[in-house]
């Protein structure tokens, strides 16, 4: 669906997939008759009252982005960010992959696209509800990671961004997968996520590093991993 031109440039034929969903800014060039629209990630104004200020509260400290623009006509399309290093994800029929909201540049607009808590079940723990969000909140700050992820499900074609590039690591040992939050891109299949303290508070004040903090992976499927500890 995606084609890689290089490490850090893709192109699609947007007619051919039925529409491309990216970031707003991504489009590098276009040939043929393409529209762009704004688009709205469905869930992303859900969180109303009390949620909502804290949705807007965490996006304000993390620098998360959401505004995405979808592309539809017949014609080829290219895509880069930031001359960021780029990897695809092809989505099969029932798996799920939960992407940090500003490492996604672009997906096949077939998928069913929602924004999800990483307080909820498929996020780093914590609960729901209000608390639930403060605490995705504190979290987040502390370790660079948003507080809401993009889920995205159905069969289609992802694109990720990446400092350095992206490893794959397989999860669905005995042990679990454990990565630096910081370093953490996306997860595919039957994944979760919980946070953990790796240090004593004491220990991890004014470290400024992720080895403070640990994003503990298991289940079955690959974690996204960029060779970099630096947020996008």
């Amino acid at each position: 669906m995606f084609t890689k031109v290089n490490s850090k440039v893709v192109k699609v034929n947007v007619g051919q997939v039925g529409g491309v969903v990216a970031r707003a800014g991504a489009m590098l060039f276009y040939t043929g008759q393409v529209a762009f629209a704004p688009h709205q990630i469905p869930g992303a104004g859900q969180f109303g009252g009390m949620g909502g200020i804290v949705r807007l509260a965490g996006r304000m400290m993390q620098g998360e982005h959401e505004r995405t623009m979808l592309a539809q006509g017949n014609g080829e399309v290219h895509y880069g960010y930031a001359g960021l290093d780029i990897h695809t994800v092809d989505i099969a029929p029932g798996a799920v992959l939960r992407v940090e909201a500003s490492r996604l540049l672009a997906n096949t607009a077939g998928l069913q696209s929602s924004v999800v808590s990483v307080a909820s079940g498929g996020g780093s723990g914590g609960g729901g509800g209000v608390m639930g969000m403060l605490r995705g909140a504190a979290s987040g700050a502390l370790t660079g990671q948003g507080m809401f992820t993009t889920q995205l499900s159905g069969q289609g074609s992802a694109v990720l961004l990446a400092h350095g590039g992206v490893i794959e690591m397989q999860v669905g040992g005995p042990a679990p997968v454990v990565v630096d939050p910081q370093a953490f891109v996306a997860a595919y299949g039957n994944v979760q996520t919980e946070l953990k303290t790796a240090l004593s508070w004491r220990d991890a004040v004014g470290r400024g590093s992720g080895e403070a903090m640990q994003l503990h992976c298991v289940g079955q499927g690959i974690v996204f991993v960029q060779a970099s500890e630096e947020k996008l």
